[in-house]
C-alpha cells in the first residue's frame, strides 16, 4: 500500500473547503435563474466528491499511525 503524500492530503482539503464555499454561494443565489441552479449542482457534486476524498486521506493517516503503535520492538 502506498502512503498518502501530504500534497494528497492538503489538496483533498483545499477542495473540500472550496467546495462548501461553492454550495454556500449556490444557496445564496438559489431563488435566480436556472443557471444558479446548476451551478448549486455542480457545487453538491463537487463536494461530494471531495468529503469522499478527504474521508480517504484521514483514514489512511489513522491505519498508517494505527500501524506505527503496533509495531513489535526489535530483538
Amino acid at each position: 500500500m502506498t502512503k498518502t503524500t501530504y500534497a494528497f492530503y492538503l489538496q483533498s482539503a483545499i477542495s473540500f473547503g472550496a467546495a462548501l464555499m461553492f454550495v454556500i454561494g449556490g444557496i445564496y443565489f438559489l431563488p435566480a435563474d436556472g443557471w444558479v441552479r446548476a451551478f448549486l449542482c455542480l457545487g453538491a457534486l463537487f463536494l461530494v466528491n471531495s468529503s469522499f476524498a478527504l474521508a480517504k486521506c484521514i483514514r489512511d493517516q489513522q491505519e498508517d499511525r494505527a500501524a506505527e503503535r503496533h509495531v513489535a520492538p526489535y530483538r
